[in-house]
């Protein structure tokens, strides 16, 4: 089984900043890309950003010099530092990691969900 752990959301005043964590616990071998996504009320989930194995990154334009996707392999952790916050950002966020497990093929792994509610 692998478990994914999602910290640091929460209710935020506009331009203030965030830090979203996202642990992995369980029988994991190794964990190639990760990811984070969000999906507000009534809307579609939405990719934010993504980084591999190499650190190398990827931000959807919406989210572009506001947020920064980083990880630490060591804690099988993935962050997302959310800055600028702006009402438009209120949404519930997800981290995605793709992990192979011992013994099995590598898949897709889905965070709980966190909320992010931006709001003066």
């Amino acid at each position: 089984q692998v478990q994914l752990k999602e910290s640091g959301g929460g209710l935020v005043q506009p331009g203030g900043s965030l830090r979203l964590s996202c642990v992995a616990s369980g029988r994991i071998f190794s964990i190639y890309d990760m990811a984070w996504y969000r999906q507000a009320t009534g809307n579609q989930r939405e990719f934010l950003a993504s980084i591999t194995t190499v650190g190398s990154t990827n931000y959807a334009d919406s989210v572009k010099g506001r947020f920064t996707i980083s990880r630490d392999d060591a804690k099988n952790a993935v962050y997302l530092s959310v800055n600028s916050l702006k009402p438009e950002d209120t949404a519930v966020y997800y981290c995605k990691l793709v992990i192979r497990r011992i013994g099995i093929d590598e898949s897709d792994y889905w965070g709980q969900g966190i909320q992010v509610t931006v709001s003066s």
